[in-house]
Parts: structure tokens; sequence; C-alpha cells
């Protein structure tokens, strides 16, 4: 299993990490060239939206990444990802990728004095620890995106299709559920 992480800025190194963990092989994805066939999946790490958003343009990633996200490719976007993936966002006027059918507030818990951890039910997974950080949430999701869990009654997590995107930062805790889950969706977790 071959997963590729966009490593432009962020939280990549630590997604890697737990990826690996679970014994899937990691592509830092750069440069169009990193980019290539044979990628399983990719990681949308959290960080700052509008620096990834516009890296993935001067890199020449933009196009490429978005055709093989609506083309099928699974996607796991944490916090950043998840901005870069919706629609629509209600407090800023870009929209990146715009695939997931959800409406996003960026920063939505104020400043980095308003991070906080939580203990969620995502999905099926009980009990996980949630790490967010300058995070949004999902103010509306669309029919066809699954609501996976809740934190202080907004939408932190969502699954549509091929794309798997939460709010915090599963990638920055020991519990390697959540990654496990996105290799399970495409067939190879541990």
């Amino acid at each position: 299993m071959k997963i590729g992480v966009l490593a432009l800025q962020g939280a990549f190194v630590e997604h890697e990490a737990a990826l690996a963990a679970l014994g899937a092989e990691t592509v830092e994805i750069r440069r169009l060239s990193h980019f290539t066939d044979g990628l399983d999946g990719l990681v949308l790490p959290g960080g700052e939206s509008t620096v990834q958003g516009k890296l993935l343009r001067e890199s020449g990633l933009f196009q490429p990444v978005k055709e093989a996200i609506s083309g099928g490719m699974p996607v796991f976007a944490t916090c950043a990802g998840l901005i870069l993936l919706a629609e629509r966002l209600s407090n800023d006027d870009a929209v990146w990728l715009g695939l997931l059918d959800v409406t996003v507030r960026r920063n939505a818990y104020g400043r980095q004095l308003g991070s906080f951890r939580a203990e969620l039910k995502v999905g099926g997974i009980e009990k996980f620890p949630a790490v967010f950080i300058r995070a949004p949430y999902v103010e509306q999701a669309g029919r066809e995106t699954e609501i996976l869990a809740r934190a202080e009654e907004k939408i932190v997590a969502v699954r549509q299709k091929n794309m798997l995107a939460t709010a915090f930062h599963p990638e920055l805790t020991d519990d390697l559920r959540l990654h496990r889950f996105f290799l399970e969706q495409i067939g190879g977790a541990k």
C-alpha cells in the first residue's frame, strides 16, 4: 500500500509516521514529479490552508490532485485539508479543490488560544482523542455526506464517497484508529 502525503506545509511528517506504523509506504508529494501513478491514496494534512492552496497551484499539483480525487483516489484530509476539499467556505471567498459537499467555517473555534482536546465518537470508533488547533468545523453537509463526528454539537468529521475529512488532527495523537480506518477503506490496513 503506497500513500502520497502532501508535504508542502503542515503536519505531514506525523501522518507519515502513523501510516508507516500501520505498514503503509508513504511518498512525500512536494512537486508534480512526486505525484505518480501507483499511489493507493492521498493525505491532505493540517497546517495553513491558504499557504497549502497557493503552493498546490505554484507547484503544478493543483489540477492533477483535483482530478485524481474527483476520479476516485481515496483521500484523508485533516483540518486545513478539510478546508482545501470543501465546496464552500462560509467566512472566506476562497474555494480550493471544491470536491466535498460541505460548507466549512475556517478558524471556527478562534485563534491559537481557542485550541482544545476532546474525546469523540468518530463513526464506530469510541473515545477518540481529538486535537483541535485553530480548527474549522462543518456548518452544513450535503445529502451524500455522512456525518461521522460532532464536537460541541458542531460537525467535525465527515465522509463522502472516497473522501474522509476531519476538522481535528488525528496525526497529533498516538491513536492510529482513524489512519487504520482510512487504510481499511482502500483495502490495506494491518
